[in-house]
């Protein structure tokens, strides 16, 4: 009974909130899309076996889908991580009333079962079993089957918002799995360890030994009950701000940045805002997905010779982190813009102090990205000059597209699907990041100096860092032209 009054609070707190107001004809056209991809996951599910006969006409479709399961496992635990928000509860409302504090914490933990999200792969899953599975072997054999995966997306899912907790209190844990699951993919990529076959062999087992469900079953009460365990813990609001505040107070006490001065401390407001906002915080999960984006096309010889494309990949790994950073670092700090421009005094140190950590973050990211050159010495090439454009020349240009920014941005809220202070000026700025360098590139291209133009590209980044002191001057300059039309815009 206490789970109805909870959904009940809930539902009428989303509907009143002057967010759901506004955003009503957003959530119809999103409800439409819905409605949509949910008719193509019925025909994909209603024809798997088809397209499963013409793709593979030789083949088990029972042994082929099964051999892919555990890839779609790994998948959409990926997209959940990026993409699903975690089930939250305002509990101090609660606390003092005479109410179970496990109800609260069941309620939590379980409330994620009824996100869109789990329910999806039910169109897909549901006509093949009962179209496949059920006439080759038997119904209750199908049933054991479907209820088994059932279960195991339930247990993605409980995974999966275990993991995120985890992400704020314990980063390290994060970050070993995430490196498990990468070790994985590696080791099925360079066919040391076949997922598909181990995929193949664990559902046909289930298929063959019904019994074997029990093992799923298990697998999604332990999850549950680490989700449940991690929120019994830490269910006393008190406790929670005191350690947050601890960590993130941590991050003020980096001893080289005290020696820079002012600049250090501009430096090390902008590493709290960024660590302590929802907004911000999930851009520096994204930044695996930037740095990994090479496995994808490095080791595809099709790819070794289409440099322009290969320039694209290096702008969007060494500079991607550092795009999304610039592109917004004034609508970062817009609820609180009128307080910078009242009270910085030096706002030519201000100015110079972001462009110094967007070249920090794309050093960052540079660096990371060498261990590429086991590919080919060309790829550590291109990734080198792409790394210069983006400090020397990419970074100002940004800066200066930055200055139209105008529309406030509420960090609480995720990335994902959020286009707050996305304007015209963020998307115009797209063009100089990945089409221009690649336009330089061509005309060498043409005449047979393919060297010669990477090399130009990355001489256009180092004059940029030779001038850089007139550029920051320049940026400067249009920041006090822009500043007060920018504030206006952020209160609204």
């Amino acid at each position: 009974m206490i789970f109805k009054w909870f959904l009940i609070h809930q539902w009428r707190e989303m509907k009143r909130s002057s967010i759901w107001q506004r955003n009503i004809a957003l959530n119809i056209v999103l409800g439409f899309l819905i409605g949509l991809m949910l008719l193509y996951l019925l025909a994909l599910g209603l024809f798997i076996d088809k397209i499963l006969a013409e793709l593979y006409p030789d083949g088990d479709p029972v042994k082929i889908f099964n051999g892919i399961l555990l890839y779609y496992l790994g998948f959409e635990f990926f997209l959940r991580f990026f993409m699903q928000s975690l089930p939250t509860l305002n509990i101090e409302t609660y606390l003092h009333l005479p109410i179970r504090k496990s109800s609260i914490v069941h309620y939590v933990a379980a409330k994620s079962i009824f996100m869109v999200g789990n329910f999806l792969s039910w169109l897909v899953i549901i006509p093949f079993a009962l179209k496949v599975i059920a006439p080759a072997y038997s119904t209750p054999t199908a049933l054991t089957w479907l209820f088994s995966f059932i279960l195991l997306i339930f247990s993605v899912n409980f995974l999966t918002t275990y993991v995120k907790r985890q992400l704020v209190s314990k980063p390290a844990v994060v970050g070993v799995f995430g490196v498990v699951l990468i070790a994985l993919a590696l080791l099925d990529y360079f066919g040391v360890v076949s997922l598909s076959s181990v995929s193949t062999y664990l559902f046909g087992q289930l298929i063959l030994h019904p019994q074997w469900i029990i093992i799923p079953i298990l697998i999604l009460l332990g999850t549950y009950l680490l989700n449940y365990f991690f929120l019994r813990s830490r269910l006393y609001p008190d406790e929670v701000t005191v350690k947050k505040k601890e960590k993130m107070d941590s991050l003020s006490n980096i001893r080289y940045l005290k020696t820079l001065g002012l600049t250090g401390q501009l430096i090390s407001l902008d590493l709290r805002l960024i660590w302590r906002h929802k907004r911000t915080r999930s851009m520096v999960y994204m930044a695996p997905l930037f740095l990994g984006y090479g496995f994808f096309f490095y080791p595809q010889p099709v790819y070794r010779d289409m440099y322009p494309f290969l320039i694209f990949v290096g702008i969007f790994m060494t500079g991607g982190m550092m795009l999304n950073y610039t592109n917004y670092c004034f609508s970062y700090e817009s609820n609180y813009f009128d307080n910078i421009l009242t009270n910085y005094k030096d706002l030519e140190r201000y100015i110079r102090t972001k462009y110094m950590m967007s070249v920090s973050i794309a050093t960052a990211c540079y660096i990371l990205t060498i261990p590429y050159v086991f590919f080919g010495r060309d790829i550590l090439l291109i990734n080198t000059m792409t790394y210069l454009y983006n400090i020397g020349f990419l970074s100002f240009v940004l800066f200066y597209f930055a200055t139209f920014s105008k529309k406030r941005m509420d960090l609480s809220k995720g990335a994902t699907f959020n286009y707050q202070g996305m304007g015209a000026a963020q998307w115009l700025s797209m063009l100089p990041a990945f089409l221009l360098p690649v336009f330089i590139y061509l005309p060498f291209s043409f005449m047979g100096y393919q060297k010669g133009g990477l090399l130009f590209i990355g001489a256009l980044g180092l004059a940029g860092l030779l001038f850089s002191r007139s550029l920051s001057g320049w940026v400067y300059r249009q920041f006090l032209k822009r500043r007060y039309e920018m504030a206006e815009g952020f209160r609204e």
